[in-house]
């Protein structure tokens, strides 16, 4: 066992950068390091998750600044409480629980009296490998890292190039809280995601778009790599007949702005009762325009991250009203939006918006929500059920019948009620995706289980032995025994299949 003291001393006094070592390096020493150590203890696996939330805590205002500066505008208050104060809640509980959740378990209690015991570990898996994305760059990375330690891994980090310089930040400030042995944050200067994909790590975390997911997952697969993906997808919201429209709306509006609508579980499209469409598109509107006296040079804004990603967004819009869509833009008073300087594009509602349209199959990942009308609930299943899974879906209503219908017809990777996003707060919910929304699923014990191989241990100390009784040469007493089985699982079917009117 790794003991804890030792550990913390050692990387106080190390503070060697990782871009002193090649990718092919720093595995080589993680792993080398893991089989030298063996199995962390609990207290160990505490030490490196209360040093995890330091190395956020300590360097929050200089985190915060590199975030602003990666995106254009992000406002401190966000950063402060999404990438920083937002990872603290599943890390706590990581340490809370490590504990419990690393004890061998031991069922089959029954077969253990007559000389068959079964057990359970909960073994780390040795070295983790983690792909962040730049959304939301600390958050995404850290709380994934932090459930590999709690499961025992040691970890690499490779933050995404876009939010280079918050990147940078981490992997300066890294060293002061680990030694390379343990947890490394990986920069450009390792070549880019690709060349991470393909390392031989003992577990690869992605968190990103479909595409490069399926990019990941094929690198992973060469080395027979096992692979989290935690992806996007057009999210969905469903407004109830009887849902209080103007709480609705004030919401999902809010909802949609969230990080400037560039948050892989930001609501995508609407479905609106036919009879309350427009009610529900003027509230939007004028929660929009009234949170949002200016844009352009609003500190509290989020700009699109980068030319590409702005030129995309607004190529949709355009393409959508150029094919019969309605565009509502809240621009304010004297400013010309959309702004490719700022990369601020103005808050987007589009209706009549059609199949064949880009954006009725592109995940939109700015501040852009298009609204449908129903009349009936086949409708929206209908829609839903045509397209891939998404990441969550939204329902405004009560708990009802037409609730548990949208529930029982649609897979999604979450449903979230009346709010943005709740499934996020609280560690005792997993969060993943469904089909290519993603697959696998962190937070809390989830986290744990992850980054664990469950290992099965059986141990007889019975008086016959299973490799005899399943040998040449077989005797008669084995042929009568083998008809005994079979005739007593047909008693058991056959009562089965009575008992269903079979």
């Amino acid at each position: 066992m790794t003991k804890p003291a030792d550990v913390a001393k050692k990387q106080v006094t190390e503070q060697k950068s990782a871009d002193t070592l090649s990718l092919q390096e720093l595995l080589e020493l993680q792993r080398a390091a893991f089989l030298r150590d063996g199995i962390p203890d609990a207290q160990t696996r505490i030490d490196r998750i209360v040093r995890l939330q330091a190395l956020l805590l300590d360097n929050a205002e200089e985190l915060a600044e590199a975030l602003n500066a990666d995106f254009g505008t992000r406002p401190r208050e966000l950063s402060m409480a999404a990438d920083i104060a937002g990872c603290m809640i599943d890390l706590s509980h990581q340490k809370r629980h490590v504990t419990k959740w690393m004890e061998t378990s031991t069922p089959g209690k029954l077969m253990a009296r007559a000389g068959f015991r079964q057990e359970v570990r909960h073994d780390p898996k040795g070295v983790v490998g983690i792909m962040g994305p730049w959304n939301f760059p600390l958050n995404l990375t850290i709380v994934p890292a932090g459930s590999a330690f709690a499961a025992g891994n040691r970890v690499l980090v490779r933050p995404s190039s876009v939010t280079a310089k918050t990147t940078a930040v981490l992997a300066k400030h890294a060293p002061r809280y680990f030694s390379l042995e343990e947890f490394a944050v990986l920069t450009s200067a390792h070549g880019g995601g690709s060349d991470f994909a393909k390392l031989e790590v003992d577990h690869m975390f992605f968190t990103g778009s479909p595409d490069v997911g399926r990019s990941v997952a094929a690198e992973a697969g060469k080395n027979l790599v096992p692979v989290t993906l935690e992806l996007g997808g057009k999210n969905p919201v469903i407004v109830d007949i009887d849902a209080d429209i103007e709480q609705a709306a004030n919401r999902i509006a809010d909802a949609r702005l969230v990080n400037g609508g560039q948050v892989c579980l930001c609501p995508d499209y609407v479905w609106v009762p036919e009879a309350k469409l427009g009610e529900f598109t003027d509230k939007v509107l004028a929660r929009w325009r009234s949170n949002l006296p200016s844009i352009k040079n609003n500190p509290q804004y989020t700009s699109t991250i980068n030319e590409k990603n702005f030129n995309r967004i607004v190529d949709l819009i355009d393409d959508a009203v150029s094919l019969g869509a309605t565009k509502h833009q809240v621009i304010p008073a004297g400013e010309s939006l959309p702004d490719a300087e700022t990369r601020k594009i103005p808050p987007t509602l589009l209706t009549g918006v059609k199949a064949g349209m880009k954006i009725e199959e592109d995940e939109v990942f700015g501040p852009v929500l298009t609204v449908y009308p129903y009349r009936d609930l086949g409708e929206v299943i209908a829609h839903v059920t045509s397209h891939p899974n998404p990441l969550t879906m939204y329902w405004h209503g009560d708990r009802n019948e037409r609730f548990a219908k949208i529930a029982d017809a649609t897979r999604s990777g979450s449903i979230n009620g009346n709010d943005f996003a709740i499934n996020m707060f609280g560690p005792d919910l997993p969060f993943g995706g469904s089909g290519q929304s993603g697959m696998g699923s962190y937070h809390g014990k989830y986290g744990f289980d992850t980054f664990s191989h469950t290992r099965a241990v059986a141990f007889s100390t019975l008086k016959i032995a299973v490799s005899e009784m399943m040998s040449a040469p077989f005797t008669a007493k084995d042929t009568k025994n083998a008809n005994t089985q079979l005739k007593l699982w047909k008693f058991f079917n056959a009562r089965a299949r009575k008992k269903l009117g079979h």
